[in-house]
């Protein structure tokens, strides 16, 4: 008897392993056919869902999210304008796969370039942005590698601005996770969402009109709340797509590399949306202005004073926990007068399972000014007397 159940369940392990290694991966009601995947939560960075997300890929022209972050970050600096023009190297004209059929010396404004990019993937553009921002395109790729290791992205190396694929000693890879991690960064760039959410842009519009570029991240059309980011395709990587989407104030960012079709990309990241906005949703944990403790200033007029919220704390919960989200408050008690209304007192903490779910700021319902010294001798003696008795 015992024989036979281990040779039934050598079956079933047998079974389950050809099944994940020839087929797609199932789990939590999803099924994912790319080879990782992850779902994040924007606002506190949170994995909601993953999937073979460290494993190191090739992610093709997700690489170029990379490369709006660095333009983008040096218009808003003021070392760049979108209205610089930008002229096209013959290197940068070489460049096949996507593109928008630049010339050798064409010129063109930094910000259709951008859109080049952002819309058509244009990897002449790309190569173009990236001579006229640091001299070379090998000068930028040093910039891109800093920053992934300025925003902790460990598991991530960059050979080139496009994301086309690399010299045999090169190597260009992320993992999910740090694609996610890269995609709530880029959120948070001035600008960035004009691009990546375009559908539709015209390039040369004051002369030739083309080519006119059709975003490939058609969910943009299809599904309700997305609105960027970037898509990618390489034979070596497969179809990539790291997407964002929001819903009642809830923003979830997914992830999905090496998918084998687009139409298989395209159904992984509606899998790992609607799991999100099913599961989850924004909560309101406390709203602005509401008294989360006091605090006494030994210094000052008035003695105490109410500690209120900043801003309203709103988290990513799973729908039907939000009894058990837990509250701790840390107040500043080492303050002394003057303390002007708004002053930050300290924080205050959401928590699931003593997972952090978000913070907001404390800060002093009121002035306090600073007593003047009969009231602090007063103070003084009151305190000596009860320590006596």
């Amino acid at each position: 008897m015992k024989s036979a159940m281990k040779q039934v369940w050598i079956v079933v392990s047998t079974c389950l392993v050809l099944s994940m290694s020839i087929g797609s991966f199932t789990a939590f009601g999803l099924e994912i056919s790319g080879k990782a995947a992850l779902l994040m939560d924007s606002q506190s960075g949170r994995v909601l869902y993953e999937y073979n997300s460290t494993e190191k890929l090739p992610i093709a022209s997700i690489t170029k999210l990379m490369t709006l972050i660095i333009i983008l970050e040096a218009v808003e600096r003021g070392e760049l304008s979108l209205a610089d023009v930008v002229s096209t190297s013959p290197f940068a004209a070489s460049k096949r796969g996507s593109r928008v059929w630049l010339e050798t010396g064409e010129q063109l404004p930094l910000k259709e370039m951008l859109y080049a990019i952002a819309v058509g993937s244009a990897n002449d553009a790309a190569v173009a942005v990236a001579e006229f921002a640091a001299g070379s395109e090998g000068e930028f790729v040093t910039l891109m590698n800093q920053k992934a290791h300025e925003l902790g992205l460990m598991d991530t190396t960059y050979a080139n601005s496009t994301g086309l694929p690399t010299q045999e000693n090169e190597t260009q890879v992320m993992t999910a996770l740090d694609v996610a991690k890269l995609a709530r960064y880029a959120l948070t760039v001035p600008r960035m969402m004009e691009f990546v959410s375009t559908y539709e842009y015209t390039m040369r519009a004051d002369s030739t009109k083309i080519p006119v570029l059709w975003n490939s991240n058609k969910l943009l059309r299809r599904y309700q709340g997305v609105d960027g980011l970037k898509t990618g395709f390489t034979t070596e990587a497969g179809y990539c797509m790291a997407a964002t989407a929001e819903r009642q104030d809830l923003r979830l960012i997914a992830v999905v590399l090496g998918s084998k079709t687009d139409g298989e990309r395209e159904s992984d990241i509606r899998a790992l949306l609607d799991y999100g906005f099913r599961k989850y949703h924004n909560y309101s944990v406390l709203r602005k202005d509401t008294t989360s403790g006091e605090i006494i200033c030994i210094t000052g007029q008035p003695y105490k004073m109410d500690v209120i919220l900043a801003e309203d704390l709103c988290v990513t919960v799973e729908r039907g926990k939000e009894n058990e989200i837990a509250t701790i408050v840390e107040i500043n008690k080492n303050v002394t007068a003057p303390i002007k209304r708004g002053a930050a007192i300290g924080s205050i903490t959401a928590l699931f399972e003593d997972e952090v779910l978000g913070r907001a700021p404390l800060t002093a319902a009121q002035d306090v000014e600073k007593a003047n010294l009969l009231t602090l001798m007063l103070r003084m003696t009151h305190s000596m007397i009860e320590a006596v008795f």
